[in-house]
């Protein structure tokens, strides 16, 4: 009988090898929102953005229910998504680096999302290229048994409840689904309309 591939030594040092990673990881995930923290406290100069802050507040008036916006909202909101974009960034860079990549793909992108619970709302807006074996299209499996925790390789999607309330637990409101604006205006290609087949009686 052939020996295993694997010995327990090896699949033991590849474990701990593999939660080093993750730690560093970790470790790194809690320098930047610590280094974020401190930005937050010394900022002073509220002039200059990294985003544009009128097409933020653009963006904001999308909404048909907003009136008003003070002049403190877009720049909240350009802060909000420079760290929104700052920690995706590294998110996917640490799956770049485990990968032993160079540069960051979308894919990276996509397990960043996978992996992270806060952008399970993403999940539908950036999927997962569907990796085939063979050409047979047959789905890889993208985790082995036992590797890691079970959250690292398992993609999180996000369940809408079947009977949700109108107000969570954290005081938010739940609403319908609002169409997006930009939709409206995409051009979408028309069919050509067949009259019924007319019928002598």
């Amino acid at each position: 009988m052939a020996s295993s591939i694997h010995s327990p030594n090896q699949q033991l040092a590849y474990q701990q090898a593999r939660q080093h990673f993750h730690n560093q990881q970790n470790q790194k995930i809690q320098i930047f929102w610590s280094n974020q923290t401190q930005d937050i406290k010394q900022m002073n100069d509220f002039k200059n953005h990294s985003l544009p802050l009128a097409r933020i507040k653009k963006i904001m008036k999308a909404d048909e229910d907003v009136r008003m916006i003070s002049a403190e909202a877009p720049i909240v909101f350009a802060k909000a998504c420079e760290m929104f974009i700052l920690e995706l960034t590294l998110r996917s860079w640490i799956h770049t680096e485990e990968n032993k990549h160079r540069t960051l793909q979308k894919n990276d992108i996509a397990s960043a999302i996978t992996r992270t619970d806060i952008f399970d709302f993403l999940v539908d807006i950036v999927p997962r290229d569907e990796l085939k074996e063979d050409g047979l299209g047959i789905p890889r499996v993208a985790f082995q048994a036992g590797a890691g925790s079970s959250s690292d390789h398992l993609p999180y999607y996000y369940m809408l409840p079947h009977h949700p309330s109108p107000v969570g637990a954290s005081g938010m409101f739940y609403t319908a689904p609002q169409p997006c604006p930009s939709l409206a205006y995409m051009h979408w290609p028309q069919l050509p309309q067949q009259e019924p087949p007319k019928t002598d009686t």
